[in-house]
């Protein structure tokens, strides 16, 4: 069984979801993108409530507020990659069981797995290591979503959900930082969604990757509940890498209650045993 324990400074850090989900692919394949598509659903800047100076200052501060308010989460999380094309079409599952413990411990135990081997070891465990990389003191200042790191522009404001639209633009080139939107709910001043792409593209292979990001409210913490990144080949392939989060139980220091979000999908990760690999 294989287990790592990395430190983490920040449990909710949308920016470094990005980074690892598009990081990882590199191992796989090379990535580069472009912005995704405006969404026809954001409203105009001028019916937003809050200039975007306001919002960003608001979405600092309760980041910031709901990190030290959790003091202990555990969570079942579900690596799914498929690729197609040259030269030989592959896809793999991984089922990982995560803990954090505040201030900055966390821990992955993985329960299952399945598929080819190469992406097993090159890209899921691969993935688990870049997060620890991604947390470390001197990356983590420089990929925090704060006016430090980011450039930000009011897109727009979506009145029937309340959440502003945000463009935000990198400062700096990085494989852990993203350019493209994010939407912020406007009571809890949260990420609940990214549509990005990487900021660094690092090899000439990939002709461009999508980063699409969900998070949802658990007790009074948002945390992601799927991230999905597509990355298109120069060759004609196509690599999608998914994971899904779920079974979420939260210790925080406003109250001492466990909450449960899981997927009707996905079968209790304690009935899956044994692995089998294939090439």
């Amino acid at each position: 069984m294989y287990t790592m324990a990395v430190r983490k400074n920040s449990v909710h850090r949308p920016n470094s979801a990005a980074g690892v989900a598009a990081a990882v692919l590199i191992l796989l394949l090379p990535l580069c993108g472009r912005a995704g598509a405006s969404d026809p659903a954001a409203g105009p800047a001028s019916a937003a409530p809050l200039p975007v100076d306001e919002v960003v200052n608001n979405l600092v501060r309760k980041n910031a507020e709901r990190s030290r308010n959790l003091l202990h989460s555990e969570s079942t999380r579900i690596y799914r990659l498929t690729y197609r094309g040259f030269p030989s079409d592959r896809e793999a599952e991984m089922t990982v069981a995560a803990s954090y413990d505040s201030p900055a411990k966390k821990e992955f135990q993985i329960l299952s797995q399945s598929g080819s081997k190469l992406i097993l070891d090159r890209v899921f465990k691969k993935l688990l290591e870049s997060e620890q990389e991604s947390i470390r003191p001197e990356m983590s200042s420089q990929t925090r979503l704060d006016r430090d790191n980011y450039d930000f522009a009011l897109a727009g404001y979506e009145a029937s959900a309340d959440q502003y639209v945000l463009e935000v633009t990198p400062k700096r080139k990085s494989k852990f930082v993203y350019r493209g939107k994010i939407w912020v709910d406007g009571k809890d001043f949260a990420v609940t969604r990214i549509e990005a792409e990487p900021a660094q593209n690092p090899s000439f292979w990939t002709k461009r990757s999508e980063i699409h990001h969900e998070y949802q409210k658990i007790q009074n913490s948002w945390l992601p509940v799927k991230n999905q990144s597509i990355s298109y080949i120069r060759l004609g392939g196509r690599a999608t890498l998914t994971i899904e989060y779920k079974d979420y139980r939260l210790t925080e220091a406003d109250g001492d209650v466990a909450a449960m979000s899981r997927s009707p999908r996905q079968p209790d990760p304690a009935s899956a045993v044994g692995a089998t690999h294939k090439d």
